[in-house]
């Protein structure tokens, strides 16, 4: 053993040559691997280290996933907001034309005032004197907005609308002070070429809310959306896409250069199927005649009966469309579109379906006459010494269907549409009926967001209402247009034009083409026919419509004083409502001309008229006049070889 281990050290001891083969070493390396025992992994240990892995990757994914798809737009919002500022370009509307192509209202560039909150001093001083000088510029309430402010929690993009259409001053004031979190953006405000004349027709538009940002996701804040008339109901085709300019800045808040991120688009162009020229005549001349009245309250409609192209639409009084605000407090509800959404008593313009109904029901004939002495009793079986007693405005004498017509004649519409003695009466389940086919109980379908329907009583809707049982007075009031049946003007004019036009209702419509800027057509609005009832009445209808052409014609008739003498033969009906408790009357006119061929329909509505019916007619007059001298004698002269 000594020997071994000095035989090892004098190996040690020697110099070292590293070509040599060490035995020894490699001996001793041996004994030490020989010594280290193997154990192999089992697939448990694979296993387990599987799902470690599948978990870890699963929650890394899981987070890309959410910060980019569900975080994603908040992020880069962030992110840009961080580095760069985003200027929007807003989009003009679309124009809207008359039929001619005439513009009916411009852009005009303008301002809006918007807070960023993500932007103010994290400091409440410093913030809290921000919102203080703001207020102050605008003349806003500083209490309001900072209540606003603690509403919600804003984002880097969230952006609160404090004022547009700025003064001079306070856009100096504004933009002097440099406020943070303060933006002064351009913007377009809506003008009308004719103030006043067409607001009802053209609506106006205004910024989106918080309750349109939540039904509409497509919307943004600095967004402009319809609210009223046509900019409301096409407003899809007049909205443009605004655009985006990036400013981008360095690490030190530096610009850096810009470039469009989106390149703004015009809205595109709606032409009308309305004649400018008569739209402004129809304003001026019903606008002269309520100041000679003294009343404020009118509506006058015109319309193609034989397409339903609203020719003009008219409603006073009227407001200015840049300064909405304005007309909210007034009581006479300037902003109220009378001739779509007003729900009123027709009165005697009732009359021509009252008799078209009697005649195809068989309840008269063309020659049944009935006398009215001005009245007509109906027993009271309750007290027989207290008969019930319903007027006519006048005795009339013996009447039938053609010259009760002319005249106006409440007792024989009283007996045709209820009966009285031995003379049958068409009833209210009937009538209801007809009012029905004239579509009285529907809204007329014209392209305007306001539309609205009728309203028709009946014997179970009375009953539940009042715990009263409808009684023959009901039948007889609405048989002339009173009582609790309730129409809009522009269903009035519908159901009169289609008279004039054999029985065939056309839906009214507003807007003719839109067009996108390359001249395509977008959408257009074609014809329809909202009721053909020209089977029906035609064996009536050509007693009728002498009826209406005698209200004009004979001397008897209700508006031959003041319209017989026009260059074109005009139809029409007269009719006067009592309205609070027979306080105030409201008077129509509503007709047609030519009588034979019919090219234009007309409604006048004077509300609270001194004279009932007779307060219309000199506006019907000279609108007809018009429209012969500046309409019919052009195209006569242009259709002249």
């Amino acid at each position: 053993m000594a020997c071994g281990v000095s035989s090892r050290r004098s190996l040690i001891s020697r110099p070292v040559n590293r070509h040599e083969l060490d035995l020894e070493d490699i001996l001793t390396d041996k004994v030490v691997e020989e010594d280290i025992v193997e154990v192999p992994l089992t697939d448990r240990l694979f296993r387990v280290l599987f799902v470690i892995s599948l978990v870890v990757v699963v929650a890394i994914f899981t987070r890309v996933v959410y910060f980019n798809v569900v975080q994603g737009d908040g992020y880069r919002a962030q992110a840009l907001a961080n580095m760069s500022d985003i200027t929007i370009e807003p989009a003009p509307r679309g124009a809207v034309l008359d039929r001619t192509g005439v513009p009916l209202v411009r852009n005009e560039p303008s301002l809006n005032v918007f807070l960023i909150p993500y932007l103010l001093p994290p400091d409440p001083e410093k913030r809290d004197a921000v919102v203080e000088r703001v207020s102050e510029f605008l003349s806003l309430d500083s209490v309001e907005l900072r209540d606003r402010l603690a509403l919600k929690r804003w984002g880097p993009t969230d952006k609160l609308f404090l004022a547009n259409n700025l003064s001079q001053a306070a856009i100096v004031d504004v933009s002097a002070a440099v406020l943070p979190g303060v933006s002064v953006e351009p913007a377009f405000q809506r003008v009308p070429e004719v103030p006043f004349a067409f607001s009802h027709l053209i609506g106006y538009a205004g910024l989106v809310n918080e309750d349109d940002l939540a039904r509409d996701g497509t919307l943004s804040v600095e967004d402009e959306i319809g609210r009223a008339g046509i900019e409301a109901s096409y407003d899809r085709y007049l909205r443009g896409t605004d655009g985006e300019m990036v400013t981008f800045r360095d690490a030190r808040g530096e610009p850096q250069g810009a470039r469009p991120r989106r390149v703004a688009v015009p809205g595109n162009t709606v032409r009308t199927f309305i004649d400018a020229e008569l739209q402004e005549f129809i304003y001026r001349r019903l606008r002269e005649a309520l100041i000679e009245l003294g009343r404020t309250t009118g509506v006058a409609i015109a319309m193609d009966p034989r397409s339903g192209e609203i020719l003009a639409l008219v409603n006073l009084p009227s407001f200015d469309t840049t300064e909405v605000a304005e007309a909210l407090g007034d009581p006479t509800e300037p902003l109220f579109n009378r001739g779509v959404s007003g729900l009123y008593n027709p009165g005697s313009t009732i009359k021509p379906l009252v008799a078209l109904a009697a005649l195809v029901e068989g309840v008269i004939d063309p020659f049944t006459a009935l006398f009215s002495q001005g009245f007509i009793e109906v027993p009271n079986p309750y007290f027989p010494d207290q008969p019930s007693r319903f007027l006519d405005w006048k005795p009339h004498g013996w009447v039938n269907v053609r010259s009760a017509l002319a005249r106006s004649s409440n007792v024989y519409f009283y007996e045709v549409g209820g009966g009285f003695e031995k003379q049958r009466g068409v009833g209210i389940e009937r009538l209801k009926q007809w009012w029905k086919r004239f579509l009285f109980d529907q809204p007329t379908g014209i392209d305007l967001v306001e539309d609205t329907a009728g309203f028709l009583p009946d014997p179970q809707w009375k009953e539940d209402t009042t715990g009263e049982p409808w009684r023959l007075g009901d039948t007889y009031n609405v048989s002339i247009g009173q009582g609790d049946l309730l129409v809009t003007p522009l269903r009035l004019l519908t159901y009169m034009g289609a008279i004039a036009n054999g029985g065939v209702m056309y839906v009214p419509r507003v807007v003719d083409v839109v067009t996108d800027a390359s001249g395509a057509v977008v959408l257009r609005n074609n014809p329809r026919v909202a009721a053909d009832l020209a089977g029906d009445v035609r064996s009536a209808l050509p007693h009728v419509l002498e009826g209406v052409r005698d209200v004009v014609r004979q001397p008897y008739g209700s508006a031959y004083a003041t319209l017989h003498d026009l260059p074109i033969p005009v139809s029409g009906k007269t009719g006067t409502a009592q309205i609070e408790s027979n306080q105030k009357t409201n008077a129509f006119f509503v007709g047609f001309a030519p009588s034979d061929r019919p090219t234009i329909a007309l409604l006048i509505l004077v509300e609270n008229s001194l004279e009932g019916s007779l307060n219309t007619l000199p506006v019907a007059r000279d609108i007809f006049l018009w429209y012969h001298k500046n309409r019919f004698s052009v195209a006569q002269e242009h259709s002249t070889p």
